[in-house]
Order: C-alpha cells, then sequence, then structure tokens
C-alpha cells in the first residue's frame, strides 16, 4: 500500500514539475450561446441571445490560471425572438448599430477559486465602450468527445453588464438597467 502511494505522490510531482504549455481550443459555435435577460416595466423577464459566434481558448489544464480566453461576435447576429426588438436595439436609442460592429471580450486574468471554478476577469467592449468584467466561471467538463474523439472542454459562466455605463441606458430604470449574462460554451483542441 505505502509503495502505490508513494508511486502517486512521484507521479504527481512529475505531472506538476512538468510545464504544461497551455493549449489552444476553439470554440464549437454550434453548441456555446450567450443569453441574456433584463426586467421589462416590472410586468416580465426579457431574453435574449447570441450564437455562432467564434473565439478561442489557450487552456493549460494544469494550471488553469495561466489559461486565457477571446472571442468576438457580431452585434448583427443577437437572437430577440422578435424583429421589432432587434430593430429597436439596432436604432439610435441603444446601438445606432452598423453591420460590422462587434463584441469582444479578452481576459486578463485568472483567479482559480476552487477545483472547477475560477473568476476571469477581463476586457468587454460593447458598444465601442471597453471596460473590465468578472465572469464567474466552471469548468464542466474536459476529456475526450465521445463523438469526435479529440479533446473538448466545457465552461459555464454568470456575469452581470450595467447597460448605462456601454451608453445604453435608455428607458433606465423602468427597463433594468442591470442585465444578467449567462455563458455557455463548448472548445475543441485546435488542429496543429
Amino acid at each position: 500500500m505505502k509503495k502505490t502511494l508513494f508511486a502517486a505522490a512521484l507521479a504527481a510531482i512529475a505531472a506538476t514539475g512538468a510545464a504544461a504549455a497551455p493549449e489552444k481550443y476553439v470554440l464549437d459555435s454550434g453548441h456555446s450561446q450567450v443569453i441574456f435577460d433584463y426586467n421589462h416595466l416590472g410586468y416580465s423577464t426579457t431574453y435574449g441571445m447570441f450564437s455562432g459566434f467564434e473565439g478561442e481558448i489557450m487552456f493549460d489544464q494544469e494550471d488553469p490560471a495561466a489559461s486565457s480566453v477571446s472571442v468576438s461576435m457580431p452585434l448583427s447576429s443577437m437572437l430577440t425572438g422578435w424583429q421589432k426588438r432587434f430593430d429597436h436595439f439596432m436604432s439610435k436609442d441603444f446601438f445606432d448599430a452598423t453591420e460590422d460592429e462587434t463584441i469582444t471580450f479578452t481576459s486578463t486574468s485568472i483567479e482559480v477559486t476552487g477545483e472547477n471554478t475560477a473568476k476571469i476577469t477581463g476586457d468587454l467592449t460593447l458598444n465601442g465602450v471597453t471596460k473590465s468584467v468578472v465572469l464567474d466561471a466552471k469548468l464542466n467538463k474536459a476529456g475526450e468527445h465521445p463523438m469526435a474523439k479529440k479533446p473538448w472542454a466545457g465552461f459555464d459562466a454568470t456575469t452581470t453588464l450595467v447597460r448605462s455605463e456601454y451608453n445604453l441606458g435608455q428607458f433606465a430604470p423602468f427597463v433594468s438597467d442591470e442585465v444578467n449574462v449567462k455563458i455557455s460554451i463548448e472548445a475543441m483542441k485546435a488542429e496543429e
């Protein structure tokens, strides 16, 4: 029994001693979503979503704090469930958006908070304004994808944005200034 424990301890030391570099993963656009919601006049919760966007994760399973993430999504890919709402969001009341406007997030640091959790701090650029935000993130699973037969990882994250900080505060506080954001992404190891 002692020999087994000693061998396991040596294996753990060897694994941590060999500094593994972060590996590049790219988002699986078909299984990555950003969902947002806000309160509408106290009567209802209104939802929207982004999907089909691109991004990459430099993923270091041995040292998650050494990982990084960057994501870019076209504003025009926002799904609101109602064309008139989408058109209103694109109007001068809110984004006054051009066709090629994008939303970006680039991590600046990762603080590991638990076995599978972390706080990811990064720069969010939205409506031409860049602010630091913190994502409460969780690693759902990392391992070989059962169908793709390649390394895969899945993460969830949440944050709350104050839309007026991004010059999007029209109708606040009647329409809530706080927007809840839920993120769920899958990423596959990039081809070499």
